[in-house]
């Protein structure tokens, strides 16, 4: 795993042992920042459920002003620590070690937010609270753009339910992304 492009490009990210977190192939991490290319220059990006950080590192080297990765996993947090101080992004990247939800409360008022990266882990129901809570929060607008990574079968009717209009679908082999915004 690594940084594709941008700033810190080339340059191998850690990732957390064991099995806990599905790291995202750099084919479909290409195949998703070709689609954001011209999103990311001087946005903020929020990377929820970051893992081991690769989204948002990769969003921040490609030009996003801010990146704020939230992890709750001390061991993916860690990973996240020395992934930022490796690829020499801190000055543009921020570590949330809490849950989701939390995180989203706790940023209430202090930003708003171009695009916002979920990888849940997947069949734990953790994208419809992530959700929910992102859709009652100032921190996304009409104009941000959510990107929900899920299973090839989750039924994207739901995100409507949740306030959601899905503007785009992209599948994989394995998995796929959802593009959303706010009805």
């Amino acid at each position: 795993m690594r940084i594709i492009a941008g700033k810190a490009r080339r340059l191998p990210l850690k990732t957390v042992p064991g099995m806990d977190t599905r790291p995202t192939s750099d084919r479909i991490k290409e195949t998703l920042f070709n689609i954001l290319a011209p999103q990311l220059p001087g946005c903020c990006f929020l990377d929820l459920f970051a893992g081991s950080g690769q989204i948002g590192l990769e969003a921040a080297s490609r030009g996003a002003r801010k990146a704020v990765l939230v992890e709750n996993d001390w061991k993916a947090a860690a990973c996240i620590r020395e992934n930022i101080a490796f690829t020499k992004l801190a000055d543009s990247c921020t570590l949330l070690k809490r849950d989701v939800v939390s995180a989203i409360h706790w940023m209430e008022g202090k930003e708003v937010f171009d695009i916002v990266f979920l990888d849940p882990p997947y069949g734990k129901g953790f994208e419809e609270g992530a959700l929910q809570a992102l859709a009652g929060s100032s921190l996304i607008t009409e104009e941000t753009l959510v990107i929900l990574e899920a299973r090839l079968d989750f039924d994207s009717s739901q995100a409507e339910g949740w306030g959601y209009a899905v503007t785009r679908e992209k599948a994989y082999k394995t998995n796929q992304h959802l593009f959303l915004q706010l009805k």
